[in-house]
């Protein structure tokens, strides 16, 4: 399993204690992935998972860069033609940095980290 793959879980895992359904994971489109969709009553979230093992290139949430956002919001409002919702839409990182051994994490969860305009 990559770092990537594991932070991927990590964070599902975290979501799901925080009481979000993981509605699918790695939802891939010709126009950009989104490592998980999940949703609780009241929010459809679009999460971009971060995971670095070290800060050398800035901060794990520093690399959802402008273009990396708007290739989001075009799979998102391809997922959302596909699975028509009343909940509100909005982005979501969560990074994560791991030790270089990968036995610790640390966690940080930004929800509505950037909008639609």
């Amino acid at each position: 399993m990559t770092i990537g793959e594991r932070g991927e879980l990590r964070a599902a895992e975290y979501l799901q204690n925080k009481g979000f359904y993981i509605l699918e994971r790695n939802y891939r489109t010709r126009r950009g992935e989104i490592d998980l969709i999940c949703a609780d009553d009241r929010y459809l979230v679009f999460v971009e998972v971060k995971t670095r093992s070290s800060t050398s290139f800035g901060m794990p949430c520093e690399a959802v860069t402008y273009g990396k956002q708007q290739k989001l919001i075009l799979a998102a409002r391809q997922w959302l033609q596909e699975h028509p919702t009343e909940l509100q839409p909005r982005f979501d990182v969560v990074e994560i940095l791991v030790s270089p051994n990968h036995t610790t994490c640390r966690m940080h969860h930004i929800p509505n980290a950037f909008e639609v305009v």
